[in-house]
């Protein structure tokens, strides 16, 4: 791996204190694809190891990160801002389990899979899938979830056998480093797995490289350039753009079960999540009761240090997310909101910029709050007086990356569910499926394209190749020469084939001839 000059240095800073946290050294945009390249080099051996060593690997490296845990969970405080519970559940604890995960069924996905050829002019052949890598994958990454997001698309992409270069958000970058770091002491060779930093440029650079895939997880305005960059070079991006999560509140449901999931998928991480709940919609005859149970949880929330354990809301990660979250609640009271609780708060002793957490009522869809990703600690909530109601304000939004039902009947959960234009419903719970690596993550609409995790995940970072063979004891019937009998015996078998009732006996007896004469024609030996 070459050793490259450094342009500047990042710092990273503590969104709670302000202190520094580290340094990084930056690139140039014009030194990414000198980076690529180098793990394109590297890739290859990989890319060639067995799918059951490389899933060795993967769990060694769950191992070394199972050995760091305490010392990854302190930096993703220090750098990111989350309560150090969520540290652990929300971050940690998932990329073990997902690299457990990849280890154990990444070698049945990406196994060569035998298709099963049963037409009839078939028979003498056979083809199956296989799974090749793609070379170097890129990852952008975001600062929300600046480990466990990258974390497992790098699994998935080293798993398929690619190499892959991460683009840490410039908030984050330690963590990215230490991303790297993590799968080297799994075993993995140096080089493959790549950290570039800088800002903006450096990743629109990546996209513009070799890189055979992007995954980019943002912003819908940059997803769309890099959407963009990638499809005028013919090659494949995961976009991952952000979400407005909706919340359907039956009157059946459980309510306390409905408003503790309301308040942690509202408010975990400072509401900083691209799958929270940013509407939620509620069935007037319980309205009042939920509305309460809100409002009295979210205003018991502690909002503090988030090194401390029983801190529940810290910081905003940067300032400009604090002014925009801001400026949105503002914006919905003077336009006729009511804030029942919260608001910007300080913390003594902490520079950072905290809010606390928020719930909203008389909200309309007409506020910029129900249009616009928040991405803070805000739940505004809309009383409906019907499902169908419920519905369509749900879809009514650009985004669609994930809803919840929230219902004690299973019947009436699921048809609400497929009523909802999303990438993924959970009924009676929320946005928990990203830590469950088999399961698929992605959205619709706005909130982009592709997939990541699961086996579509592992699907997106290969070339799916047909591989076929003819031992060629026959030749193929469809073969020149054409002439009338080859036409009539085609016509005699499609509709022997796949006629209806004596139709297909009437086909046979009046095609028998020009079939027999075909069959034979293909029974010969094909001369040099």
């Amino acid at each position: 791996m070459k050793v490259r000059e450094s342009v500047s240095t990042l710092d990273s800073r503590n969104p709670a204190t302000g202190e520094t946290v580290g340094e990084v050294p930056t690139i140039t945009p014009e030194q990414v694809q000198a980076v690529v390249d180098d793990v394109a080099r590297v890739q290859p051996a990989w890319g060639e190891l067995p799918l059951q060593t490389r899933a060795e690997y993967m769990r060694r490296t769950a191992e070394a990160l199972l050995d760091d845990i305490d010392e990854v969970a302190e930096l993703l405080v220090r750098e990111q801002g989350k309560p150090r519970v969520e540290a652990y559940t929300m971050e940690l604890l998932p990329t073990i389990d997902a690299l457990r995960w990849c280890a154990k069924e990444g070698p049945k996905i990406l196994a060569p899979e035998k298709l099963p050829m049963t037409q009839a002019f078939t028979l003498s052949k056979s083809a199956r899938f296989t799974y090749e890598p793609l070379g170097v994958v890129g990852v952008i990454a975001p600062w929300n979830y600046p480990w466990s997001i990258p974390f497992g698309e790098v699994a998935i992409a080293l798993m398929a056998g690619n190499g892959v270069v991460l683009k840490p958000a410039s908030l984050t970058p330690l963590l990215g480093e230490r991303i790297r770091e993590t799968f080297e002491r799994g075993g993995l060779p140096a080089g493959l797995v790549q950290v570039v930093h800088g800002g903006g440029a450096v990743g629109e650079a990546l996209a513009r490289s070799s890189a055979a895939k992007i995954f980019f997880t943002g912003s819908v305005e940059v997803g769309r350039r890099v959407g963009e960059v990638c499809a005028a070079q013919l090659k494949g991006s995961v976009l991952e753009l952000g979400g407005k999560d909706p919340m359907i509140v039956c009157a059946d449901a459980d309510l306390d079960n409905a408003v503790a999931g309301a308040i942690w998928g509202g408010f975990s991480n400072a509401g900083q999540t691209c799958s929270g709940i940013e509407r939620v919609y509620v069935l007037r005859e319980v309205a009042d009761r939920f509305i309460a149970g809100v409002a009295a949880r979210a205003q018991r929330l502690r909002v503090g240090n988030p090194l401390e354990w029983e801190t529940e809301i810290g910081p905003m990660t940067s300032a400009g997310q604090y002014e925009t979250v801001v400026e949105l609640v503002e914006d919905a009271v003077a336009s006729g909101a009511t804030r029942l609780c919260g608001g910007p708060v300080e913390v003594p002793g902490l520079s950072g910029k905290f809010i606390a957490p928020t719930v909203l009522t008389d909200v309309t869809h007409e506020m910029r709050i129900m249009r616009e990703e928040i991405f803070g600690p805000v739940l505004p909530i809309v009383v409906v007086d019907s499902e169908e109601e419920a519905i369509e304000l749900a879809n009514d939004s650009q985004f669609g990356l994930g809803a919840s039902v929230w219902t004690r009947d299973r019947r009436r959960g699921e048809r609400i569910a497929r009523r909802l234009e999303s990438g993924m419903v959970w009924i009676n719970d929320h946005s928990f499926s990203h830590g469950v690596c088999q399961c698929a993550w992605g959205g619709v609409k706005d909130s982009g394209l592709g997939r990541s995790h699961s086996k579509f995940g592992f699907y997106e970072c290969v070339n799916i190749k047909t591989n076929a063979w003819e031992p060629g004891v026959t030749r193929d019937f469809w073969w020149h020469p054409y002439d009338r009998t080859l036409g009539e015996a085609v016509r005699a078998s499609a509709r022997a084939l796949y006629g209806k009732g004596a139709e297909r006996a009437e086909a046979l007896r009046r095609g028998a001839a020009p079939l027999l004469k075909v069959g034979r024609r293909s029974l010969r030996r094909r001369r040099g």
